[in-house]
C-alpha cells in the first residue's frame, strides 16, 4: 500500500544554532529545514510528539502548512540524538506528485520457513530496502514472504516481489534472508592427566630435607 500524505503544521525558525535548536526541543519541538526546487531553504520547527508519531507509522510525505501555504515535501534525513532515540532534526525535501524520488523503506518478513520443521533458522540480512518510484506510489513497507525457505535456501533482492513502479536501487544478487541450521560449538575436553605421569620439574623449589642431605653427601 502506497504511503498518503499526511498534514502537519510547521512554523518558522528565526533563531538558528546549537544553543536556540536546544531551547526547542526543551520545549517539545524539532528544529528542520526545507530545501528543494531550486528554491530557498527555510529553517522550520515542528511540533515533536506529532511528528515522530507519523514517522513511526512510516509517513514518508507530507503536505507541510507553513505560513499559509502547502507544500508537498519529503523527508530526506532524520536525525537522531547519540543512543540513536531522540529525533533532534529533520530534513524536508520539496517534491512534486510526478516526481520519482529515492527513498528507503522497512521489509516486513511473513510466514514461518518450512525450514524451521529440519532444524533450520531464519537470518535476516537486511532489514530495508532503498527504491525508486512517484511520491505517490511510495509503500509504507515491502513485504518479504519467507515461507517456501528450505535449509539452505536464499532470498535475493531481485527475488522480492515489489509494488508496481517500484525499482530497487540495490543490487539484485544482494541476499535479503537464509535459512541455516546453527551448529553448537563441541567444548574440547580438558587433556586427562596421565597416571604415573613424571612430575614436572619446578623452577627454584625449595628441595626437602632428604634430598638437602644427599646433596651434601656427594659433595664430600
Amino acid at each position: 500500500m502506497a504511503s498518503q500524505s499526511v498534514q502537519l503544521t510547521a512554523q518558522p525558525r528565526p533563531e538558528l544554532g546549537s544553543r536556540a535548536n536546544k531551547r526547542l526541543r526543551d520545549r517539545g519541538l524539532v528544529p528542520g529545514v526545507v530545501y528543494g526546487h531550486k528554491e530557498a531553504v527555510v529553517p522550520v520547527t515542528l511540533p515533536k510528539k506529532e511528528l515522530v508519531g507519523h514517522l513511526n507509522h512510516g509517513a514518508h510525505v507530507f503536505d507541510l502548512a507553513l505560513d499559509g501555504r502547502s507544500e508537498k515535501v519529503l523527508v530526506k534525513e532524520v536525525q537522531y540524538d547519540h543512543l540513536g532515540i531522540e529525533v533532534i532534526h529533520v530534513d524536508f525535501a520539496r517534491v512534486s506528485l510526478d516526481e520519482k524520488v529515492e527513498v528507503t523503506v522497512p521489509l516486513e518478513f511473513k510466514g514461518t520457513p518450512k525450514g524451521e520443521a529440519d532444524g533450520g533458522v531464519l537470518q535476516q540480512l537486511i532489514s530495508d530496502l532503498e527504491i525508486e518510484c512517484l511520491v505517490t506510489d511510495i509503500p509504507t513497507s515491502i513485504r518479504v514472504n519467507v515461507a517456501d525457505l528450505g535449509v539452505d535456501d536464499v532470498l535475493h533482492v531481485s527475488d522480492l516481489q515489489l509494488p508496481p513502479g517500484v525499482r530497487p536501487l540495490q543490487d539484485g544478487d544482494l541476499l535479503v534472508a537464509t535459512v541455516k541450521i546453527i551448529e553448537e560449538e563441541e567444548v574440547a575436553p580438558a587433556a586427562a592427566v596421565v597416571e604415573g605421569a613424571a612430575e614436572p620439574e619446578v623452577i627454584g623449589r625449595k628441595p626437602e630435607e632428604g634430598e638437602e642431605a644427599a646433596a651434601a653427601e656427594e659433595k664430600k
